[in-house]
C-alpha cells in the first residue's frame, strides 16, 4: 500500500510540475515526457521493493528444501546403522545361546 502511495504521490507532483512550465521547443523532453519517465522510474521503484521479499521466500525455501534433502540422507543412514547393529546385536545373541547350550549339554554328560 505504501508503495502504490509513493507511486501516485510522485505521478501527481511530476503532472502539476508539467503543467507549470513554459512550454519549450528546444528538443528536451515536453511535460508528458517528464511525467512518463517519472512514472516509470516510480513503477521500477515500486517493482524492486515487491520481488525483494519474493526473493528471499524463495531463498527460503531453497535452503528448507536442501535442509530435507540432507535430513532424508542422514535417517536412512541412521537406519542402516541401526538395522547393522540390531543384526550385529542378534548374532552375538545366537552365538551366546549357542555357548550356553553345549554348556548345559557338556553338564548332562
Amino acid at each position: 500500500m505504501r508503495n502504490t502511495t509513493t507511486l501516485l504521490a510522485a505521478l501527481l507532483a511530476v503532472t502539476a510540475l508539467a503543467g507549470c512550465q513554459p512550454k519549450h521547443d528546444n528538443g528536451a523532453p515536453g511535460p508528458a515526457q517528464q511525467a512518463g519517465k517519472a512514472v516509470d522510474e516510480a513503477g521500477a521503484r515500486v517493482a524492486k521493493s515487491l520481488h525483494a521479499p519474493i526473493d528471499k521466500a524463495e531463498e527460503a525455501r531453497r535452503k528448507m528444501e536442501a535442509a530435507g534433502e540432507q535430513a532424508k540422507r542422514d535417517i536412512a543412514e541412521a537406519t542402516d546403522d541401526a538395522r547393522q547393529g540390531l543384526n550385529d546385536a542378534t548374532n552375538e545373541v545366537g552365538k551366546k545361546v549357542e555357548r550356553a547350550g553345549e554348556k548345559i549339554q557338556k553338564a548332562a554328560q
